[in-house]
């Protein structure tokens, strides 16, 4: 019987890759509360300085396919060593920026760093798990996702009440050097692919990349513009969805003679597509996946309508807000853990199920919160919703990864993100519009979480979608398209 212990070594290669993956997400979340001091810095407009986030998520998005390729090109090691790299460099230009166009141009620099490492996290972790402790790595990593968005907004609130904004940027430097030197130290290295490495697929990159960060700039701008049927948002929607039914298009037709598949002709080096939409075919990846972008739409619908809450509704400033967010947070990291580490042995489906059902209740009782409720009974509900969350989303990412094969880990990790990033977008812009076209901020918080609740009800209904109990072995390299039952 092999041993399914996370071993010391495991642990610290674990604790390394947090580190790293950490950062892109407090930088993220920090720069998000300093739009008004920013603007006011540079003397600027909010929409101008809105580029230093929305730049920074567009070159998040369109760097992530790329990753895909990258991994087994270079080696896993050597692309996250870039990837920090990269990032540390944004980091610093950030907290230097003479103006406001330096301070944009140095935040996409730290998008494409964060681009690199945030798909890999996930791909080093499940590559070093395995299919047998996926579910508690994923749990462990799931710490990480349920902290950073709550732990920006009040490590930002702090910064700003004692330092300069520059720290915000500056202070990724030092904890950045520390993880490149442990993850020098602690992640194994490793070589590129065997054989003949594939040929990139260029078209695909320049279809699928701009493609997913046009849409997610539509939903940007459906929130800064307050309808979707603005110019600004429907031009980049449209032009997104134009790339990526092309993209759709050229995968197919390029998985038609990948080597092979029945048909193919025989020689044929035509270069692979970035993703392979044929992991589609499975249900269980496609319940997973889709799973988990609604459960970004979900988690961050609420992280964006909590702190308006307790500000305009009790009268809190930004640091408090933040503080009284932090119990939705708490209650994913507590529960991610436990759940990923019993799903390896019960499989995915009940937790879900029960985790769903807990983050659907409490989702309701926020709809029966009024501006006079006591910021006890907010706060509790936030902690069962984050437990919710947390059941179901360890869950179905360590099922993802016990159901794909090892060589389609790398595709299936940039699928998943980017769907969690799509979610996410999606869930501030439906948000922003729930906000601005109710009459008030209370009967528009009742809104956002009737939508949670709708959103959690369609989880539920996808989970018995989900592979069923772990089995001893991963699925065979050469199925990557059957259904997982």
């Amino acid at each position: 019987m092999p041993d399914d212990r996370l071993d010391a070594r495991l642990l610290g290669m674990i604790g390394v890759i947090l580190l790293g993956g950490l950062l892109g997400i407090l930088n993220s979340t920090m720069a998000a509360v300093a739009i008004d001091t920013l603007a006011a810095t540079f003397d600027t407009s909010l929409s101008t300085i809105g580029w230093t986030s929305t730049g920074f998520l567009l070159a998040v998005t369109a760097t992530i396919p790329f990753t895909t390729w990258a991994v087994d090109r270079f080696g896993g090691k050597r692309l996250w060593l870039a990837g920090l790299a990269l990032f540390l460099a944004g980091s610093l230009g950030a907290g230097v920026a003479w103006d406001v166009g330096a301070l944009i141009v140095f935040r996409v620099v730290q998008g494409f760093g964060a681009g690199l490492l945030d798909p890999l996290v996930l791909i080093l972790l499940a590559r070093a798990a395995g299919p047998r402790r996926a579910g508690r790595v994923m749990g462990l990593m799931g710490v990480v996702l349920s902290l950073g968005p709550v732990l920006g907004p009040i490590a930002g609130g702090a910064v700003l009440a004692g330092l300069s904004w520059r720290w915000m940027f500056l202070l990724s430097v030092p904890f950045g050097l520390v993880a490149l030197l442990l993850a020098l130290r602690v992640i194994p290295a490793d070589e590129p692919s065997a054989g003949s490495p594939a040929r990139l697929d260029v078209v695909g990159l320049a279809l699928l990349g701009p493609g997913f960060a046009a849409v997610v700039l539509a939903l940007s701008q459906t929130a800064e513009q307050g309808a979707f049927t603005a110019w600004q948002a429907l031009l980049p929607l449209g032009a997104g969805l134009v790339l990526l039914l092309g993209y759709a298009v050229h995968a197919l037709r390029a998985a038609r003679h990948a080597p092979g598949t029945p048909g193919a002709a025989s020689g044929d080096r035509r270069t692979p597509p970035l993703i392979d939409l044929r992991l589609f075919a499975s249900r269980g990846f496609t319940a997973s996946v889709a799973i988990m972008g609604l459960g970004g739409l979900a988690l961050f619908a609420a992280l964006f309508a909590l702190p308006l809450y307790y500000q305009q509704a009790h009268g809190h400033g930004v640091l408090a807000a933040g503080l009284l967010m932090a119990p939705l947070g708490l209650g994913g990291a507590l529960a991610m853990p436990l759940a990923g580490q019993l799903s390896d042995r019960v499989g995915a489906r009940g937790l879900a199920i029960g985790g769903a059902l807990v983050a659907g209740l409490s989702a309701l009782a926020f709809t029966r919160i009024g501006a006079d409720t006591p910021e006890l009974w907010p706060a509790l509900a936030a902690f069962t919703i984050g437990l919710g969350s947390g059941c179901f989303s360890a869950p179905t990412m360590g099922s993802l990864y016990r159901a794909l094969p090892p060589s389609m880990v790398a595709q299936g990790s940039s699928v998943l993100y980017m769907l969690n990033q799509l979610g996410a977008a999606l869930g501030v812009a439906v948000v922003t519009l729930i906000l601005q076209t109710t009459a008030d901020v209370i009967t528009g918080f009742h809104g956002i979480f009737w939508l949670v609740v709708a959103v959690i009800v369609i989880i539920l209904a996808a989970v018995p979608l989900l592979p069923g109990r772990p089995r001893t072995q991963a699925v065979p390299a050469a199925e990557p398209a059957r259904s997982a039952s």
